[in-house]
This record gives structure tokens, C-alpha cells and sequence, in this order.
């Protein structure tokens, strides 16, 4: 785990020093008040370690030294959850809150009705991780490589219509030929990980790699999960068995569509607060935000719960999300015909059985 110097560079570059009286302002505020850090999953998966490792750091750095409130709010892939930052939670720089990687592309598509959120009006305080995803088989599958799941049926787990786990083996589906059965509406990911133990499913729809090493990592030590698929713009040698996704041949006209998706894994663990929050305290947060990611004690917890964090800025996050939600139309089109389910190849969790042999 470290930073690079590119990202060494942009952080220092964003650290900026407030005004005196803005600066006391804003620590008038926040004094002796609780910044309550929403997630949109439940207890333990990869989403809830990363927001409990920042908010048990990042409150020594925001002026007037507020206590950080971890509060899960799990459901629809995340979608309960910006939908309350967005329309119900108090826009005063009192909430925080961890974004679902898929909800970006779901607006910029237009995926799911109950998305009732605009990404692209809340502040976006920076991202923690921009790592690559993996479509995860269990050990114990037939389907060994990509090629197997071209021609064998396999069930995959996935939590709601708006996750990325539902849109990446959907999309695999559609462009290279792939066969899984999505199983959609488990809670979060560590149910599709209990499932993939007890036979449920086969795999999992996406993960980063690193959230496995972190939250499951006797399943990496003992190789219960094979990544089959990594999504990004860069393979990962450390998964390089794995092919990266951007280089799957395709028919040159959805070679934009791997394009789109690859830029937007990079929106891995992206932290935002409410729409309409004061720009002063937004400045202050982002702030907090940069200082905490260098801070000896933060890395040392992270390292201590093998969270690889990769740093992105507030301002650089927010302007991936906007490019990706202002996609040229005819892009848009065709990322929407490619991530859209089949009826065929989508099972309600209620009926879902594992495939036999």
C-alpha cells in the first residue's frame, strides 16, 4: 500500500489554507457535533470497512473536531442510501456518506426508477479506492476460465438492480457471449459471499480484488475465490490470470462501451456529502479528507486491515462522475442495451438454485 507520486503531487496541490474567520466559522460549527457517515451496506462487507476506517480517523481533522457516526442504511445496491443523502438528510455538512460504485452509471442510463438521487449535485469529498473489480467463481465451479463461461450456465450473486455487481456480468452477457444467471437481491456482498460457501450461486458480479483481500482473506489465502474477469484500465499483475476487460475482443462498434465501463470502475470508494451543504464546509471536508489519507495513524490502520487506498480528489472524482453521467447519447445507448439483463439470464433471489452438473 502507498500513494504514488502522481497522487502525492495532487494532494498537495489541493491542500489549501481557509481564512482565518472562515476557517474559526467552520469550527464554530462542527464543535462538539456529530458528522454521521451513512453506508450503504451492512456490517463487515467492503463498503462498511472502508467508512468505518476513514470515520475513525478523519473527525481529528475537521475544524471544531466533530465525532464521526458510522450508520448503515443497506438496500437496492446502495440506492436507499443516496436517495437519503440526497432528499432526506439535513444539508449542513453534518452527513457523509460512501457512494455505490454502480449508481453513476444507473443515472447516466437511466437503470432504475426508485434512483431518485442526482450524483451529479452532491460535493464530492474524494475517493479512497479506485482499484479493479473481479467476477469471483468459488473453487468448487466447473466454470474455470472465461471460455467455460461461454458455453456453461453459471450462477452469479449480485445485491440490487443498480449495483455493479448485477451490470458487469449482465454486460459480459451481452458483448462477449458469457452465460450467467444473475441472482439479484441479496443485501450486500457478504451475503453473496455466504451463498458462494454454501452453494447457492457460483460466483460473485463484482468486487475489487482488494476488498477481498481485506474483508475475506482466508478466502484469497485458500483459494476459495479464481477472479475470472478484472474491470479497469489497467490489469493488475497481481490477478493477471485474470483478462482485463478493456481487451476482450468485441465488435468494433461496443468498443466504447468497455471504454465507459472501465473509466467508471474507478469510481471505487467515492465519499460525498448532501446537495446544497455550505461550499466553506465542503472545502473543509475535502480537506480533511486529503489530510486524513496521509496521516501515519490512518495508514497504519489501514495496512492493519490490508485496505490498499489509492487517492483521488473530490474535484477530480466529481469531474469522472459528471463526464460519465453527461456521456455522449449514442454512447449511453449502447452501454444501456449492453448492461440490461435478459429476462433469460436474471433470477429473483427467491427462486434462485444452484446449478447442478
Amino acid at each position: 500500500m502507498g500513494f504514488t507520486g502522481r497522487a502525492i503531487l495532487i494532494l498537495g496541490a489541493v491542500l489549501c489554507v481557509a481564512s482565518p474567520a472562515a476557517a474559526d466559522a467552520v469550527a464554530e460549527f462542527y464543535a462538539g457535533k456529530q458528522v454521521r457517515f451513512v453506508i450503504r451496506s451492512g456490517v463487515g462487507g467492503g463498503y462498511d470497512s472502508y467508512a468505518r476506517l476513514l470515520t475513525r480517523h478523519m473527525g481529528r481533522h475537521i475544524p471544531g473536531k466533530p465525532t464521526l457516526v458510522p450508520i448503515n442504511m443497506p438496500g437496492g445496491g446502495g440506492i436507499i442510501a443516496a436517495n437519503h443523502v440526497a432528499l432526506a438528510a439535513p444539508k449542513d455538512g453534518t452527513i457523509l456518506t460512501m457512494v455505490s460504485q454502480g449508481l453513476p452509471i444507473d443515472q447516466a442510463l437511466g437503470l432504475n426508477t426508485t434512483l431518485k438521487a442526482d450524483l451529479r449535485s452532491f460535493h464530492w469529498i474524494g475517493n479512497m479506492s479506485a482499484a479493479n473489480q473481479v467476477l469471483a467463481i468459488w473453487h468448487t465451479s466447473p466454470t474455470k476460465t472465461l471460455a467455460d463461461a461461454q458455453t456453461r450456465e453459471t450462477l452469479i450473486g449480485s445485491t440490487g438492480a443498480g449495483s455493479i455487481s448485477t451490470q458487469l456480468p449482465a454486460l459480459l452477457n451481452n458483448l462477449v457471449g458469457t452465460k450467467f444467471k444473475i441472482v439479484i437481491g441479496y443485501p450486500d456482498g457478504r451475503d453473496v459471499n455466504l451463498a458462494m460457501e454454501r452453494g447457492e450461486v457460483e460466483g460473485r458480479g463484482a468486487n475489487p480484488w482488494v476488498s477481498y483481500k481485506s474483508t475475506s482473506p482466508r478466502m484469497v489465502a485458500e483459494k476459495h475465490i479464481r477472479p475470472l474477469v478484472q474491470f479497469g484500465l489497467e490489469s493488475d499483475p497481481e490477478i493477471a490470470e485474470a483478462p482485463l476487460f478493456l481487451n476482450l475482443p468485441v465488435a468494433p462498434e461496443n468498443k466504447p462501451v468497455l471504454e465507459f465501463m472501465s473509466k467508471a470502475v474507478m469510481v471505487g470508494r467515492p465519499v460525498a456529502t448532501t446537495p446544497g451543504a455550505p461550499l466553506d464546509r465542503v472545502a473543509a471536508l475535502r480537506r480533511a479528507f486529503d489530510e486524513t489519507l496521509r496521516d501515519a495513524e490512518f495508514k497504519k490502520d489501514a495496512e492493519a486491515q490490508r485496505a490498499e487506498i489509492d487517492y483521488m480528489s473530490g474535484e477530480q472524482l466529481e469531474k469522472i462522475i459528471a463526464d460519465l453521467i453527461g456521456a455522449p447519447p449514442e454512447v449511453l445507448a449502447r452501454v444501456r442495451n449492453a448492461l440490461r439483463p435478459n429476462d433469460q439470464d436474471l433470477k429473483a433471489l427467491a427462486g434462485a438454485k444452484p446449478t447442478k452438473e
